[in-house]
């Protein structure tokens, strides 16, 4: 099935009061577990000049994190506090008009994302998120991406683990192969780490409402319309045994990291005429392999009864993440495999944890990005690779994450 092409749309003007918004960037949930990761990062990172804030529902909690920053690096200015709230969209098209870029790890994103998408596409604010949830995606995309084309705001969804090292990953990879050939790609993403609360809920989420998902998509791919003089393909793959992988074990993973690839693939012509991708997650051994195939189903069929889906969301806190020490063993790779112009390429992503460490800096520099570099003039719903490329790959290498080329 070849995936639809998204419309790249040339920014607008800046609306004439952004530049003099007072806030550069806000961040959005920025007392929970992981917002407070990425308040850390911005507070190291923010560029001499920039300003930002912190934002949430508590002020109480807010300045209780102000107070700890500060303390944490006394030289560097405080962020400022906004109070928003999910529920008061007054409050959250206030925190949008105040700055150029917002970052919200606020999730499940089915259940809390759209008001404050919804005001960034009004307010012409750049928005950043941590989805893996490809039917949230797709509503944005239906019902804001217009929006946010006319106003000038750019809606990236997907800039944490779900899904910078596979879109940048096959974006690099993409930079290794032949121009203007056909190009099948696959990757395999291996990791040893706890996951979040959030993503877990987000799963159980998508699992429980698989139907209306696909309708969703459905519509999402009508209204964007198929490729036009270029082929851009899923493919499902099969569980198999990888010998360019060092005899792992690969099983197709259905996660909105391949529906993240393919619609870069769709917007930047530098994919060829002809491009596929498969997306897996690789094991040690076929006995990992099928239970995790078990697993996975089991949930998925757990998750579609009520009482069932309680108990299992009963079984981890959304907010809850591991300690540090935790997070100092965890690692992830993610290999990608290119068969173009008869030759075969062989690249890696690699890096520390990757739901937390590596995500609150890659959510972060996403934003200082946004607020910073001189991108392409585009506006609308776009991936990270679409939105940044170039420009964010060298931020996250320096946050800390390694591309190379295994061989050629």
């Amino acid at each position: 099935m070849s995936e639809s092409t998204p419309q790249p749309e040339s920014a607008p003007d800046k609306a004439p009061d952004k530049a003099a918004r007072p806030f550069d960037i806000v961040l959005y949930g920025a007392t929970g577990f992981t917002g407070g990761l990425v308040a850390e990062y911005l507070l190291r990172h923010l560029p001499e000049g920039g300003s930002w804030a912190v934002a949430g529902r508590s002020r109480v909690k807010l300045d209780g994190l102000v107070g700890r920053l500060a303390a944490e690096m006394p030289d560097v200015p405080a962020p400022g506090v906004v109070v928003a709230d999910t529920e008061d969209p007054e409050s959250l098209a206030e925190m949008a008009r105040s700055a150029r870029v917002v970052i919200t790890t606020v999730g499940p994103y089915l259940e809390y994302g759209e008001p404050l998408v919804a005001a960034c596409a009004e307010a012409g604010t750049d928005y950043v998120d941590l989805t893996g949830e490809p039917e949230f995606a797709d509503r944005m995309y239906l019902d804001y991406h217009d929006k946010a084309v006319a106003s000038g705001a750019r809606i990236v969804h997907a800039c944490g683990f779900d899904s910078i090292p596979h879109d940048l990953g096959v974006f690099y990879t993409m930079k290794q192969v032949p121009e203007g050939v056909p190009v099948a790609v696959y990757g395999a993403v291996h990791a040893d780490a706890q996951f979040s609360g959030g993503t877990f809920h987000s799963a159980i989420g998508q699992f429980a409402r698989l139907r209306e998902a696909s309708r969703v998509a459905k519509l999402r791919r009508e209204k964007q319309g198929k490729a036009v003089g270029r082929r851009i393909k899923a493919v499902a793959g099969r569980p198999h045994r990888d010998s360019a992988l060092g005899g792992r074990w690969l099983v197709p993973l259905p996660t909105i990291d391949p529906q993240i690839v393919l619609r870069s693939a769709a917007a930047l012509e530098s994919y060829g005429p002809d491009f596929s991708y498969a997306h897996y997650a690789a094991v040690g051994s076929p006995v990992i392999a099928a239970a995790g195939v078990v697993g996975v189903g089991a949930l998925a069929v757990g998750a579609q009864v009520g009482p069932i889906r309680s108990q299992i969301l009963k079984r981890i806190d959304r907010g809850a993440g591991p300690s540090e020490s935790r997070r100092a063993r965890s690692s992830f790779d993610v290999t990608f495999v290119a068969l173009a112009g008869g030759r075969r390429v062989v690249t890696r992503v690699s890096g520390g944890d990757p739901g937390y460490t590596e995500t609150s800096m890659m959510i972060a520099e996403s934003a200082l990005s946004l607020a910073f570099d001189d991108l392409p003039a585009l506006s609308g719903q776009l991936t990270t690779a679409q939105a940044m490329g170039d420009a964010l790959l060298e931020r996250v290498q320096r946050g800390g994450l390694t591309f190379e080329v295994l061989s050629t």
